[in-house]
């Protein structure tokens, strides 16, 4: 197995043990809108999976205006200064997948892979599965430390590879 430098090994498990993203979308009038989402790596397409609500406001901002931003981070503890917080900032094209289609069965897939508990609301006609194509990162792995990745590693880090 060829190396896999430290920050792509840190980066990947970044993504696999946080399960909650800020989303970042832009409203009508250009104006910015942030909320919380649950997220799931789609491993085949090396891309980003939530799902939603149609009646929420950043349903409709991604869906009018597909560029989005997802902000994923270590939570606060106590004893860890702030500013030393892993973090990562992906930025995103979404799409919706229609029900049903292929591209929906690997989002639900990779979605109930994660939370299997939400399984009942795939049901609903209201909620809808979103893929976030992520196109570029800034990735920050402590204070003074971050770097652009770019898209070979991007790849990797979301993709079905074991790294070691």
């Amino acid at each position: 197995m060829p190396h896999v430098p430290r920050l792509t090994r840190e980066l990947r498990l970044l993504l696999q043990t946080q399960r909650v993203a800020a989303l970042g979308t832009t409203q009508d009038d250009g104006s910015p809108f942030v909320s919380m989402v649950p997220f799931a790596v789609e491993p085949e397409k090396h891309r980003l999976v939530i799902h939603v609500s149609g009646l929420a406001a950043h349903t409709r901002n991604l869906q009018l205006r597909g560029q989005v931003s997802l902000l994923v981070m270590v939570a606060e503890a106590a004893d860890k200064p702030v500013h030393d917080l892993p973090r990562v900032t992906l930025q995103g094209r979404a799409s919706v997948p229609q029900r049903g289609s292929a591209e929906w069965e690997l989002c639900k897939a990779a979605y109930l892979g994660r939370f299997p508990d939400v399984e009942p609301m795939t049901d609903l006609g209201d909620f809808r599965f979103v893929a976030i194509d992520v196109v570029s990162a800034r990735h920050v792995s402590g204070f003074g430390a971050a770097r652009t990745v770019d898209e070979d590693e991007l790849r990797l880090v979301l993709g079905r590879t074991a790294i070691a």
